[in-house]
C-alpha cells in the first residue's frame, strides 16, 4: 500500500539493543520449511541436520542458551498476508518455544489490511488467540498531509515550505487519501513539471493525469534551475518524517519491545 510499514520495521530494527537478535523475513511466499532455513540463517544457527524435526532443535536450543544469557530473539514476518494457513499454524507453533517462566521467541506479523481479514478465519483462531498486541494506524488526514509534505520539503532543503499552494494540498489529498508514497510521488511530478513559484491545483492535476493516463506533462519555463535541481533531488532522497503502517500483530510480544515498537511509530509521526 505504500503507507511505510517496512520503514517502520527497519527503524525498529536500528533501535534494538544489543540483547536482542532480530530475523527479519521479507519473504513472505516460502513455505514454512524455507522460513525455517531462512530463520536459522539470519540467527546464525547451525541447522544441525535436513529434517524439519532437527531444525526445530538447533533454533530450541539456540533460544534456551539466549534465554539463559539474559538475551531476546525476536522473529518479524514481513507482508505476512501473503503466508498461506498452513504456514501461518506452523509459525504459531513456533510460539510454544517455552519455559516455565517465558516465552523464548517473540513474534511480529506485519502486512497489509487483508491480513486482519485472513486471522478471521476459522482454521486461524488458535494463532489469533495468541496474539498480545496489535497496531493499525489510518493513512494521514488532510492536517498532517499538509505537515508531511512541509516536513519532506524541510529535509529536501526548501527555503518556501509553502511552495504547494492550500488547493493543492487539497488535490493531493483528495488522490492519495493519505498515503505516503503516492504523496510522494504526485509531489515529485509537480516539482519536474512545473517552474512557477506556487504548485498549485493545475499543476497537481496534470501530475495525476500523467501518472494514471501517462501523458507527460508539459514542462514550463527554461528548464530546472540549480536550486530546484537539488530541491527535487532532496524531496527523493530524505528521510520519512511521518511513517504509517498497516497492521502489525504482536505473538508473545514481550513488554519492552512492544513499548519500544510504539515509541517508534510516534516518534516518527513527529517532523
Amino acid at each position: 500500500m505504500g503507507t511505510g510499514k517496512t520503514t517502520l520495521l527497519h527503524t525498529l530494527r536500528q533501535r534494538l539493543n544489543g540483547q536482542t537478535a532480530l530475523s527479519f523475513v521479507v519473504h513472505s511466499t516460502l513455505p514454512f520449511d524455507g522460513i525455517l532455513e531462512y530463520v536459522l540463517h539470519d540467527l546464525g544457527i547451525a541447522k544441525g541436520g535436513d529434517s524439519r524435526a532437527q531444525r526445530l532443535i538447533a533454533l530450541n536450543n539456540f533460544l534456551i542458551d539466549r534465554e539463559r544469557a539474559g538475551e531476546n530473539t525476536v522473529l518479524v514476518l514481513d507482508e505476512a498476508q501473503n503466508l498461506d494457513a498452513s504456514t501461518l499454524e506452523q509459525i504459531r507453533l513456533l510460539s510454544n518455544f517455552e519455559t516455565p517462566t517465558s516465552k523464548l521467541l517473540q513474534i511480529l506479523l506485519v502486512g497489509q489490511p487483508e491480513l486482519k481479514v485472513k486471522l478471521h478465519r476459522s482454521e486461524l483462531q488458535q494463532l489469533k488467540q495468541r496474539i498480545g498486541l496489535r497496531c493499525q494506524i489510518p493513512p494521514l488526514a488532510s492536517d498532517e498531509i499538509r505537515d508531511y509534505i512541509r516536513t519532506r520539503l524541510r529535509i529536501a532543503g526548501a527555503r518556501d515550505l509553502g511552495l504547494f499552494t492550500d488547493s493543492a494540498v487539497g488535490r493531493i489529498t483528495e488522490y492519495s487519501e493519505g498515503v505516503p508514497r503516492l504523496i510522494n510521488i504526485v509531489c515529485d511530478h509537480c516539482l519536474l513539471a512545473d517552474q512557477k513559484r506556487r504548485i498549485d491545483r493545475q499543476i497537481v492535476n496534470r501530475a495525476i493525469e500523467y501518472l494514471e493516463e501517462g501523458a507527460p506533462p508539459q514542462r514550463k519555463g527554461r528548464g530546472l534551475r540549480g536550486s530546484k535541481v537539488r530541491l527535487v533531488a532532496g524531496w527523493a532522497l530524505g528521510t520519512l518524517a511521518m511513517v504509517v503502517v498497516s497492521a502489525a500483530v504482536g505473538l508473545t510480544l514481550r513488554l519492552d519491545t512492544a513499548v519500544l515498537l510504539v515509541q517508534s511509530v510516534r516518534q516518527l509521526l513527529v517532523p
